[in-house]
Parts: C-alpha cells; structure tokens; sequence
C-alpha cells in the first residue's frame, strides 16, 4: 500500500470516470422521461388509468433503490465495470421485452418497472462509488457530476420521445420507441463502463490528505460498515430527510404532464391540445435541464458551505414550492419556473445525499453505504407519485358531476392539491430534521462479522 498522503500513479486520468459516468448516468434517467409516456398511455389502445401509469413508473423507483443496495454491495466484492454491465443488459433487456408486452399493463410493470428498474439500481451506484474513491478532494462536486447525467438523460430521451425534436412517439408509437430505447440503453452503458474502475489502493490525489478533506461535513472520518451505519441516528435522519425530497420531486416528475394539462386548462383558459404541449415543455426542457444543473450546482454549494447547511436550505425551498406550484401551474411562464425551481432542489437530493453518506459514514464503504440510505428514493418514489395519482382518480366523481365544463375543469385540477400539500409539509420536517444533525460517534466493533 501507498504511504497515506502520498500520491500513487494512478492507471488512468481520473476525469475519464467522469465521462463513463456521464455516460451510463444518461441511460439510467430514462426513468424520469417516464411522463412523456403517460398522456399516450391513458389514450386508446392503452387506457391505462392515472394510478396505472403511475404504478409502473414507482414498481420502477422501488425495485431501482432496491437493487441499488444489490449493486453497491456487489461492486465492492467483484468489478464495478461488471456490475454497471449487467446493469445496462437488464435495463435494456427490460425496455426490448416491453415492446412484446402490447397493451399489457402486468406485462409493463414487469418490464419497465421490475427489469428496466433492476437494471437501473446496479448501475446507479457504481459511477458514485467508484467517483468518490478517485475524488475525495471533491467529494460535491463529483458527486454532482456523477449523477448529472441521470438528470440531462431525461431531456434527450423526452425530447427524442414526444413533442420533442424527435417526435418519436408519433412516428412509431410507444412501443416501438421502447424498444429503440432499449437498443440505445445497452450500447451507451456498455461504453461507459469501460472507466468503471477503482483507483489503486491507497492513492489519493496529488497534494490532498485526508485531514485536508474534513470541511463540509464535519463528519467523523471513521469508516462506518452498513450495520455500524445502521446502529446511527444520524442515518435514520438523513434517510427520512431523503424520503422527503424523493417523495416531492418524483411525484412532479410522474405527474406533471398530467397535472400541467388540467392546470393551464382550467386557468388559462387552453385547449387540451396546447395545455398538454406546454405541459411537456415544462418537463421535457424546464425540469430536465435544471434537475442536471442543480446536481452540478448544489454539489458545488455543499463543498463550500457544509452539507448539513445544504440540505436544511435545499429541503426548506422544496417545501414551499410545493405549496406554491399548485398555483403557479396555471400561467405557463409561472408552471415553466416552478417546474425549474423544483427540478433544482430534487436535482440536489443526488448530489448531497452520497456525498453525506461518504462525510459521515466514510468513504471506504460508501458504495454499500449508500445503498442503504438510496432506499429512502424508492420509499419516496412509492408515496409520492401513488399518492397523487389516488387523489386524481379519486377526483373523478367531482368531475363526473360538474355541472359545467368550467366546474368541470376546475375539478379536475383541485383534485391534485392534497398531493402537493403533503409533499410541502414533509419536506418542512426535513428541514427541521437537518438543524437536528450532528457527526456521528466512532463506530463501535460489531459483534457479528455479518453486515448487511
């Protein structure tokens, strides 16, 4: 091993982890395009209801944090490039299989959500961990970087999707656009695993030490294994304060299109023709763009300004945006800035999350650390999106007995405000939590050599 401090010659330039990870990242966000889908799916042949294509998209979340625990502890036993292969092979195989599935909603659930998803949380942690252990100068910054991709991703494919530059859904129809999707997943990921490899042992980079790294966390520097980590108060705070920030985001993010179209109807006055198009803008350009920026952006943030001070503001803004954007999404310029506001925040969530798993966990085992603490997204990505598709069918009577067309749309739109509500108010908590964090003692040995 290395003298502590003193740089190793590492085998490659440490920014090409970058690029593969930007890489395989693109992929893996084809999830968030997910609403693009919707509007075609709740139309003829499909007929799916909201719930339905909503359940799709949170089985996907879910299985996604799931096997994120799978992948991390699987990429520090065995190759992470292996891992994130495998990863791309099952995301891919899930989107090919979904175009055999016809109008089958099991047989999208099983794809989509259980394959595509599984896929997805093998290859999420892998540019992570592997990214914090060539930058632990930059532990944000790379962070941030790591994960971009997952929110640019959904931009490309919404936009080559429908109504975007590619109009893909048009042309061919849904399932035909899966199964290109699935083709593109696999070659792109396979790429970008080939930089999926760990630095030497004991290399750090030239002119860094680890007393050097100790600024925004104010975390212990000890190396928590999961079952050290799971005994903390400290992980149970940061994984509610996750849940918080993935419930609201990932229920905008399945529902906006949805939500956007009854909004700019019932208040701006559009047709469902137009208010449906300017929903999509808001997510396919809008809530893309900045759901990449902010991960970028708050990475950066966190390593000037403390994680815990970072996430306290990060969660504070969401909470209040949902209380706001239930109004804003009638007045397009207004539904164009709220969906870049929110994107900005949740965009944070996957920056600072792993980088706070590395500061007060270590960062020797963030790879399954992280795993742990990335199920608070599939509890959140199960809640939020659920939650809001049963408030939207539930508003169906209301509508059904309108007496106008205008009660009728207004109906429609007001059965969406408890969903944005309970997003507000748990991210508020969050806020609250995150004032409470403090660095957690040194771990204490484990009796048993099991860990989880």
């Amino acid at each position: 091993m290395a003298e502590q401090g003193a740089p190793a010659r590492p085998v490659m330039n440490r920014w090409w982890v970058v690029v593969g990870a930007i890489l395989i990242q693109l992929c893996l966000g084809a999830i968030y395009a997910w609403s693009v889908f919707t509007k075609a799916l709740t139309a003829d042949p499909f007929h799916f209801t909201a719930t339905q294509t909503q359940a799709i998209f949170s089985v996907g979340l879910a299985t996604f944090a799931v096997f994120t625990i799978i992948g991390g502890r699987w990429q520090a036993a065995a190759s992470p490039a292996m891992v994130a292969r495998i990863g791309g092979l099952l995301l891919g195989l899930g989107y090919v299989l979904a175009r055999l599935m016809g109008t089958s909603f099991p047989g999208l659930l099983v794809t989509i959500g259980l394959i595509g998803g599984a896929g997805i949380g093998l290859g999420y942690v892998v540019p992570i961990a592997v990214g914090v252990k060539w930058f632990p100068d930059k532990k944000g910054l790379i962070t941030g970087l790591a994960v971009a991709g997952f929110g640019f991703g959904a931009l490309i494919w919404i936009e080559l999707a429908d109504p975007g530059v590619g109009k893909l859904i048009t042309r061919l129809g849904v399932s035909n656009v899966f199964l290109v999707y699935g083709i593109v997943f696999f070659v792109l990921v396979m790429l970008g695993s080939i930089w999926m490899k760990n630095p030497p042992e004991g290399w750090t980079p030239p002119g860094w030490s680890p007393a050097a790294g100790k600024t925004a966390a104010a975390g212990t520097g000890a190396a928590f294994d999961p079952a050290q980590m799971l005994r903390t108060p400290q992980f149970y705070m940061l994984w509610f304060m996750f849940i918080a920030g993935a419930l609201a985001g990932l229920m905008v993010i399945g529902i906006i299109k949805l939500f956007g179209t009854d909004a700019l109807q019932a208040r701006a006055g559009m047709d469902e023709q137009k208010a449906a198009a300017t929903a999509a803008a808001a997510m396919g350009v809008f809530f893309a763009i900045f759901n990449g920026v902010g991960r970028i952006a708050w990475g950066v943030i966190s390593d000037k300004i403390g994680r815990k001070s970072s996430l306290v503001l990060m969660s504070a803004l969401q909470g209040i945006m949902m209380f706001l954007f239930f109004y804003m999404g009638g007045v397009p310029s207004l539904l164009f800035l709220g969906a870049a506001v929110i994107a900005f925040n949740f965009g944070a969530n996957f920056a600072l999350f792993p980088a706070a798993t590395a500061d007060y966990f270590g960062n020797r085992n963030v790879g399954r650390n992280y795993g742990w603490m990335f199920t608070a997204y599939g509890v959140g990505g199960i809640v939020g999106p659920i939650m809001a598709g049963l408030f939207k069918d539930a508003g169906k009577a209301a509508v059904q007995a309108a007496g106008s067309k205008t009660a009728a749309l207004e109906a429609a739109l007001n059965a969406w405000h408890p969903a944005f509500i309970i997003a507000g108010i748990a991210c508020l908590v969050a806020a609250a939590v995150g004032l409470a964090l403090r660095p957690p003692k040194a771990p204490q040995p484990v009796a048993s050599s099991a860990s989880p």
